[in-house]
Parts: C-alpha cells; sequence; structure tokens
C-alpha cells in the first residue's frame, strides 16, 4: 500500500534524459558541437542506467 507513495527512480532517470536530450539539440543547432557531444554523451549514460534498473 506504501509503495505508492514511493517516487519511481526510473520515471525520474527518464525526466533527466529527455532534458539532456533537448539540451543537446539545442546546442547542436547553436553550432555547439563540444557541448553537443557531452551532453549526448551524458544522455547515453543514463540510458544505460535505465536499461540497467529495469532489466
Amino acid at each position: 500500500m506504501f509503495s505508492l507513495f514511493k517516487s519511481d527512480p526510473v520515471k525520474k532517470l527518464k525526466k533527466q534524459l529527455a532534458q539532456k536530450r533537448e539540451q543537446a539539440m539545442l546546442a547542436q543547432r547553436n553550432g555547439d558541437i563540444r557541448s553537443f557531444a557531452s551532453l549526448t554523451e551524458q544522455a547515453q549514460v543514463l540510458e544505460d542506467e535505465i536499461k540497467r534498473l529495469e532489466a
């Protein structure tokens, strides 16, 4: 019953992933390739963490 009130870590990570992807897209549009690469790498780490938690 109390598990209803616990936060879902996967949901939180997915929200962070969406934010990183959006930031990366905006960096790419602005021509900031270094920031794009960094943000894409951070997004990949979040994806790996999500896959690990879901397994």
